[in-house]
């Protein structure tokens, strides 16, 4: 039995693997690929330099790969890829990437992305994330491994959110949010670490005791951001279990621009 629905419409050459199963009155354009076992349902729309892997679930109603919002964009050949394993809830919007940056909006394996949620231009999306409806990311975003958007989360373009990081609910991201941060607030405004995420994902209390110190140190010491900096390079002196850690975090503080800074 055919996993293609008569009604969809898919251009000869597109490359779907030959278990890809396709819903009813879905449009597929020319330049799409699609690994093995990816389903794909009703009424979406996949187009664009557009490569998408292996078992991904992709229900009703989505646009994968249309051409950015962005008003210098001229037709240049710029890519949506997207991994393995994810799944990719109702009325989802992601698009290309643009010349302006690095030409491809990204999104990894593992992610549970719910409906409504939308990836501009240049975006890149680690993996085992999870974004909550209505989560709105600008153009080049990033967004690192663990992290998890509360619904209605709306993010500035060029932000960054490190690995582990939160949202709540309706948050409004105007600066990066660090690795390990829970944040709320329009502005968003950082309340505490994820503790509870990291000791269900199999961290240590050596560890979950440096990210508190790295909490005490950025937030609750007042210090400078470099200041701050130093004394969690400080940490692995006698956490060295938490060397990674550390390092991950002073890796991301490294990036950020005076101009934007991280959520206070």
């Amino acid at each position: 039995m055919s996993l293609i629905h008569p009604t969809a419409l898919i251009d000869p050459a597109a490359q779907l693997d030959s278990s890809v199963s396709v819903g009813p009155y879905t449009v597929i354009g020319p330049h799409v690929r699609i690994g093995a076992g990816t389903t794909v349902g009703a009424h979406c729309v996949i187009e664009g330099h557009t490569t998408i892997g292996r078992d991904n679930r992709i229900f009703q109603f989505n646009s994968l790969g249309a051409i950015p919002q962005d008003k210098k964009y001229a037709g240049e050949p710029c890519e949506l890829v997207i991994g393995d394993r994810n799944t990719i809830r109702e009325f989802c919007t992601f698009n290309i990437g643009s010349p302006g940056d690095k030409g491809v909006t990204r999104v990894g394996d593992d992610n549970w992305i719910m409906a409504y949620v939308h990836l501009a231009h240049d975006c890149t999306v680690g993996n085992k994330t999870i974004f909550a409806n209505n989560s709105q990311l600008a153009g080049h975003v990033e967004v690192g491994d663990w992290v998890i958007l509360g619904g209605f989360t709306v993010v500035h373009q060029f932000v960054r959110i490190g690995a582990h990081a939160m949202t709540a609910m309706c948050s409004l991201l105007f600066a990066d949010l660090p690795p390990f941060v829970m944040c709320q607030g329009q502005p968003a405004q950082a309340r505490s670490m994820n503790f509870e995420g990291l000791r269900r994902r199999g961290f240590s209390p050596e560890r979950i005791s440096a990210v508190k110190a790295m909490h005490k140190h950025l937030y609750r010491d007042d210090l400078t951001l470099e200041a701050a900096a130093a004394r969690i390079e400080a940490l692995t002196a006698d956490r060295p279990e938490a060397a990674p850690d550390v390092a991950m975090m002073l890796d991301f503080l490294r990036g950020t621009s005076a101009q934007r800074g991280i959520v206070r």
